[in-house]
């Protein structure tokens, strides 16, 4: 009797499992093809969108990583939410709660808000792009990437900074790479003795001999300085905004070679001493006549 009753059992129970694979595993399986489809059609979206923006140079191409992961991740949350639901359970109450939820945390990361809102103005007014090199506070270097929360850079000596968008955005932003044409500014000290016009040719010379200086504004000579030991001689040009670092190198050293050929010399720091004979108070003092008498 109790073998059969346990069959009878198994046999209720063998049946009840049937029933419920048959109603449920269909919505399972829809759930994981959901689960599928929705991590590939979120690869997809976000190459899609990547190329879009490579294809058109209007795009700013620092918006191509925020665009990209945010396609990624809404297609990710529609599709999960779709896959719930398949499976029975009532997103209305999800949402919900993980509202209640957001806004805890919300609440609990204020500074992460703020770097957020901090992230979506920077690049909404876009003050800088991807390569642009800026100066931002203490931090100087190339813009690699501006993020949501954080914009990365690279330093002239290859240094990696990583710096929250609510440091960027609270800063002065100085862009040297879109401030174009810059005037590159050099000064060179001549003996007061030279020639201050020909020193003024040579230096133009010098600046028009470089194919990177623009004619439009023409390099300009001026003295800026009566120093002590020097007439200081100011050289203006013009030039491209990514040429001016190699440029400015370049004319330091090609004007002093220049002035140099033609006899004009570079003074440096000196001081002339002259030393004057005082008498000698050390010595004895003669002897009057009263003293010999």
């Amino acid at each position: 009797m109790e073998i059969d009753k346990l069959n009878q059992d198994f046999n209720v129970f063998a049946q009840q499992l049937a029933a419920w694979a048959a109603n449920a595993l269909p919505n399972l399986l829809a759930a994981i093809v959901l689960v599928v489809l929705g991590l590939w059609l979120s690869s997809v979206a976000a190459h899609a969108i990547g190329r879009v923006v490579d294809a058109h140079p209007s795009v700013d191409p620092t918006l191509k990583g925020v665009l990209t992961r945010l396609a990624r991740w809404g297609v990710i949350a529609v599709t999960g939410i779709a896959a719930l639901s398949q499976l029975g359970i009532q997103t209305t109450s999800l949402l919900a709660a993980l509202g209640a939820i957001g806004l805890a945390v919300g609440l609990a990361l204020q500074g992460t808000l703020s770097n957020i809102a901090a992230g979506i103005m920077l690049l909404w007014l876009r003050p800088f792009r991807t390569g642009d090199y800026v100066s931002v506070g203490d931090a100087a270097g190339t813009v690699k990437d501006v993020g949501l929360f954080a914009s990365t850079f690279e330093t002239f000596e290859g240094v990696y900074l990583f710096v929250p968008n609510g440091e960027v955005w609270n800063k002065m932003v100085t862009n040297f790479t879109r401030s174009t044409p810059r005037m590159v500014r050099v000064t060179f000290g001549i003996a007061y003795e030279d020639d201050i016009a020909k020193a003024r040719d040579v230096l133009i010379k010098a600046a028009k001999s470089d194919d990177r200086m623009l004619d439009d504004p023409e390099p300009s000579v001026f003295v800026s300085e009566l120093g002590d030991n020097s007439v200081g001689m100011e050289l203006r040009a013009w030039t491209r905004g990514p040429d001016w670092v190699s440029t400015r190198f370049d004319i330091l050293e090609r004007g002093k070679t220049m002035l140099e050929a033609a006899g004009i010399s570079i003074p440096f720091p000196q001081r002339d001493l002259y030393i004057k004979s005082m008498p000698d108070t050390t010595a004895p003092a003669l002897a009057g006549p009263s003293d010999e008498a």
